[in-house]
């Protein structure tokens, strides 16, 4: 188990440092996006479920790089949208949750929770 969270955390700096758009991590596929559009002085949410008024799991600061999962809420998925610009990107997820893979600690306990589509940008 310990070794799988160590291969997942490289996978997810790999993603991070090279910019890369997605990386193979055994079955998944990671997404390098981040957070933008906070308002000043807030930070994005990520949620256990995709709902605003689900437990608060971890918040990020504008510029934060993400690792999303490729799973969004009303049936898309980030490979549908990986070809298109960036700006065509972001209006895809704008009004939808999607999925992120996190260590909200920052113990080594990876875990999946949501973010709101208005407040990411690919990056």
């Amino acid at each position: 188990m310990m070794i799988t969270r160590k291969c997942l955390a490289a996978a997810l700096v790999a993603t991070t440092v090279l910019g890369a758009q997605a990386v193979e991590a055994g079955a998944s596929a990671f997404y390098g996006w981040q957070v933008a559009n906070v308002p000043w002085g807030d930070t994005l949410n990520v949620r256990k479920y995709p709902a605003s008024h689900s437990q608060k799991q971890a918040a990020y600061p504008n510029g934060a790089p993400l690792q999303m999962t490729g799973r969004c809420t009303k049936g898309l998925a980030l490979d549908d949208v990986a070809g298109l610009p960036a700006w065509q990107q972001a209006q895809a997820v704008r009004y939808r949750w999607c999925e992120v893979w996190h260590d909200p600690r920052r113990t080594g306990d990876w875990t999946t929770g949501w973010v709101y589509g208005r407040y990411i940008s690919p990056i």
